[in-house]
């Protein structure tokens, strides 16, 4: 591989490379704006993992984890390298993941396109002068859109492709200009290793501390709501995405954040919509009439618009990237069904339970070939980024809630919280109002569902509050909702059927009383 010249350079010249190359333009915010081309979304179905001695008996094999095989990786590594040693310029950085010196890897990334570099600057941490003087790195990406597999000779789906090599660990992304294919790519190798290795629980989750050093955590997959309800401006923000809980504390796995900007609105959003300056990186968004303003409400390219910046482009942060152990964990689940309460709590084993399912929808937009909400299952809400076997998380995560806190009760409070629809099922009902899921979130938050009554959901087996400050009570049974409250019933015992049918792959490792948790 030849030396590249375009190493670590700041995002002002990598910026300035990009105009010059008529690869994007600068919004009026100063923001870069892109088009990453044919894709706008992850492509999980062209995600490969090499298959070899070493991870033959350790992945969790199936339609998320494909095998491919070593000489099939070896093939596409030549043919990159090949295509970096033919053209005039392209451009790495040093970063590393993991806000922790105990658990950090080090990584070097290759990239055709100067913004795709900006992308990686934005979302990894960013080593000092004095750590690059000593950069070592654990594990190489390249991602070169322009180079395409053969089907027919690379053992791949189609053209594009993303490929992790455990053993090498080298990720190769090719075929795709979605940066998004980088960010995930590392967040696989991560919940390989700290789980397997370091005995960490890595997480898709954001994360928050409030004025009482009080961390709080929210899972969710993307368009739930975890980058949109961790950002709180009387919470520090420790990440927007990706963590690691280890035995003393969560820490970040990242440096920035990539929100979708959708119907994006300084009103709803006012720290995401402030962070969007110069050094953010806009993709696939349209504009107004004078064609540098962005249109957040245009979905002419995608819905799936989204913004990377460097975390300290937020305002209220953990400087730090790092917090206690939580009190607080949301499970943020999209119900299309209408079904779900807004807020409920859980025990111990529902949590492990409702961490399984990972019931949620998948939002228009998020991947490739969907276009409007559909309801799904994913484990420990990110299944797409998980190798190991789903209960391998699952059964940490119940080890970290036996433990608990050392503060008040020395419990974890869990909760599950619907952000999707109410009075109906999608297409009928309406969704859940953003300031009704922050006002239920900032009780739970502050203790004032502490004290409340609770009733028991009979189907589900929730612990449903019955009064919340600044919510209408109206809204917390979701049956009361329904304008025929049969047609909700037999909705809850279809979604019921759908929970059990989904949990049947999980019996066989999992605990007995996690699958007593699921509904009567």
């Amino acid at each position: 591989m030849i030396a590249n010249k375009n190493l670590n350079l700041v995002p002002a010249a990598l910026v300035q490379k990009t105009i010059e190359r008529h690869e994007g333009r600068l919004s009026d915010a100063g923001a870069l704006c892109v088009n990453t081309g044919k894709f706008t979304g992850r492509s999980p179905k062209d995600r490969f993992i090499v298959e070899d001695s070493n991870t033959k008996d350790s992945i969790d094999w199936g339609p998320i984890n494909i095998a491919i095989a070593p000489h099939y990786f070896d093939m596409l590594y030549d043919k990159m390298t090949q295509y970096m040693e033919s053209i005039p310029e392209y451009f790495t950085r040093q970063v590393y993941a993991c806000a922790s010196s105990k658990y950090k890897l080090h990584i070097k990334i290759h990239t055709e396109y100067p913004w795709q570099n900006i992308f990686v600057h934005n979302m990894f941490l960013r080593p000092s002068e004095q750590e690059l003087a000593v950069f070592k790195e654990d594990w190489t990406v390249l991602s070169f859109p322009s180079v395409l597999a053969d089907p027919n000779i690379h053992g791949t789906r189609q053209e594009n492709f993303s490929i992790i090599n455990f053993t090498k660990k080298i990720i190769l992304i090719g075929g795709t200009a979605y940066t998004g294919e980088i960010k995930k790519g590392i967040f696989s190798v991560l919940n390989y290793i700290l789980p397997e290795e370091r005995k960490v629980l890595s997480m898709h989750c954001s994360a928050n501390v409030g004025p009482d050093s009080d961390t709080a955590l929210f899972f969710g997959l993307s368009g739930t709501g975890k980058t949109t309800l961790s950002n709180d401006e009387h919470r520090r923000l420790i990440g927007d995405d990706e963590h690691g809980w280890s035995t003393s504390n969560i820490y970040n796995l990242e440096g920035g954040c990539y929100a979708k900007t959708i119907d994006l609105s300084p009103g709803k959003e006012p720290q995401i919509f402030k962070a969007i300056k110069f050094g953010a990186l806009l993709e696939n968004i349209g504009f107004k009439a004078d064609g540098v303003t962005p249109d957040y409400s245009d979905k002419s390219i995608t819905e799936n618009t989204r913004v990377s910046y460097p975390i300290n482009h937020i305002e209220n942060i953990m400087y730090n990237s790092r917090g206690d152990i939580p009190r607080n964990i949301f499970f943020l689940t999209c119900d299309a069904f209408g079904v779900l309460p807004p807020i409920s709590k859980l025990n111990n084993t529902q949590a492990m339970y409702h961490f399984l399912s990972g019931y949620t929808a998948k939002i228009a937009g998020t991947e490739t070939g969907i276009t409007e909400p559909q309801a799904t299952f994913s484990a420990c809400f990110g299944s797409p980024f998980l190798p190991l076997h789903p209960t391998r998380y699952a059964d940490l995560l119940g080890e970290k809630l036996e433990e608990g806190i050392d503060s008040g009760d020395g419990k974890i409070k869990v909760w599950l919280v619907n952000t999707g629809w109410t009075g109906g099922p999608y297409g009928v009902g309406s969704r859940i109002e953003l300031v009704f899921t922050r006002n239920l979130i900032k009780a739970a938050l502050s203790g004032a569902l502490n004290d409340v009554t609770y009733k028991d959901d009979n189907i589900f087996g929730l612990q449903v509050p019955q009064s919340c400050p600044d919510v209408p009570n109206a809204i917390l049974n979701p049956r009361d909702t329904w304008r025929n409250e049969s047609e909700y019933d037999e909705m809850a015992k279809n979604l019921s059927q759908l929970f059990k049918n989904n949990f049947k792959k999980f019996e066989e490792r999992a605990r007995q009383e996690v699958i007593d948790a699921g509904p009567k």
